[in-house]
């Protein structure tokens, strides 16, 4: 799995016209699921989210995670994280999941942050979906499971 996470100062989703998910401060995370990806991999990036130290404390730190400060999350799906760019210029998406695969990785990845207790705010799966975001440091980070597990 990979995602990259994004400080927010606030985030949304718009699908057709109308707002499906939106959030205040916390995190933006774009999830990607890769054919092969294992429950092993879920609980790496369920813990990254939960417990990166990524906003500032009162000294300007980065020292705090986005529970400690009270976030939210917007979590969408984002397959082409999975892209293969290496041959040609036209990507390639073999090594992504089947989209019922994807989805029910995804699926798993918000129940696991709504059972600990994170408000939790969707897209729409599969759907065209226009992501508009306040970056805030900026802060971006990039996880991907399988080179982090390795």
């Amino acid at each position: 799995m990979r995602a990259v996470l994004q400080r927010v100062s606030g985030a949304e989703v718009v699908v057709d016209g109308k707002t499906v998910g939106e959030i205040g401060a916390g995190l933006l995370v774009l999830l990607g699921v890769e054919d092969g990806d294992t429950e092993r991999d879920l609980r790496y990036l369920v813990d990254k989210t939960l417990n990166l130290r990524i906003f500032d404390d009162a000294q300007g730190k980065m020292n705090l995670s986005v529970r400690d400060v009270g976030g939210s999350i917007l979590a969408v799906s984002q397959f082409t994280l999975l892209a293969d760019c290496r041959k040609g210029r036209r990507p390639g998406f073999s090594h992504a999941a089947r989209p019922e695969i994807g989805n029910v990785w995804y699926e798993g990845y918000v129940a696991a942050l709504r059972q600990v207790g994170m408000k939790v705010a969707t897209g729409v799966f599969g759907a065209a979906m226009s992501v508009r975001l306040s970056n805030e440091g900026p802060v971006t980070i990039l996880l991907d499971s399988r080179a982090d597990l390795a």
